[in-house]
């Protein structure tokens, strides 16, 4: 049998490359994906090759469906075939919403959300014709509860939710499942803006008492991309730590 492959956006730091380092520990072929740290993606290109895995880099924009289609033909001609796709990349801001310009409001929902829509496009219709595959989206507890201040975010990672759930019904007939990972507060480059106080804060908050990290979230996407996870479909796992309930 051909070894298993994934494709995961994003991947380059926090989330996205734990879950590509869980993946490879694993033996699976990796596909990486950045957009602006192509040093650090390169570098953890290497960090997994050295276990003994393939692994491919393939730079571009999500929000630009000319670069996903790039990223997606390149991936599929160096690994032949896409197991699991983990649409991870993201960008967060904070802002009021009275001050959002509308190239702010569109770059939000480029990346957060249109991202999810060019890369599951790009990526269906060679699932479809094997009959097999699996998508794997990254929202946010804000996707599911909105948060003050991060109004273009949530309303992104709320439609990565709607996008899933929907597209879960369309595609399960063709043997394709379509779950979303909603993590809570972790502590990852997006969260390094943060103060100490603002940290501690939010842990204390958190009913265990701390922030996760990116091995926690790694470890929601592995479930569901593994056997375990082969009856869930349009199902939101949220590694939040019970900030949300």
């Amino acid at each position: 049998m051909s070894k298993r492959t994934v494709l995961i956006t994003g991947s380059s730091r926090g989330i996205g490359a734990a879950a590509a380092r869980r993946f490879a520990q694993e033996g699976w072929g990796v596909g990486l994906h950045c957009h602006t740290d192509l040093a650090r993606a390169q570098a953890l290109a290497q960090e997994l090759r050295a276990l003994g895995g393939p692994v491919g880099l393939y730079p571009g924009d999500v929000a630009e469906r000319a670069q996903v289609d790039q990223v997606m033909e390149g991936f599929l001609q160096d690994f032949g075939h896409l197991d699991v796709l983990v649409c991870n990349a993201g960008l967060a801001r904070q802002e009021l919403f009275t001050d959002i310009s509308l190239d702010s409001w569109r770059q939000m929902l480029g990346v957060n959300l249109d991202g999810v829509f060019h890369c599951c496009q790009a990526a269906l219709p060679h699932m479809i014709s094997r009959k097999a595959g699996k998508i794997i989206t990254l929202s946010s507890m804000w996707g599911q509860v909105g948060a003050s201040c991060e109004v273009a975010y949530s309303a992104a990672k709320a439609g990565v939710i709607g996008l899933t759930r929907a597209l879960a019904k369309e595609v399960g007939p063709s043997g394709i499942t379509v779950n979303c990972v909603a993590p809570g507060v972790i502590d990852t480059a997006m969260n390094g803006a943060l103060s100490p106080e603002t940290r501690a804060a939010l842990a204390e908050e958190t009913p265990l008492e701390r922030l996760g990290t990116p091995e926690d979230v790694a470890q929601a996407i592995w479930f569901l991309a593994s056997p375990a996870g082969d009856f869930f479909t349009g199902q939101v796992l949220a590694p939040n730590g019970g900030f949300i309930i």
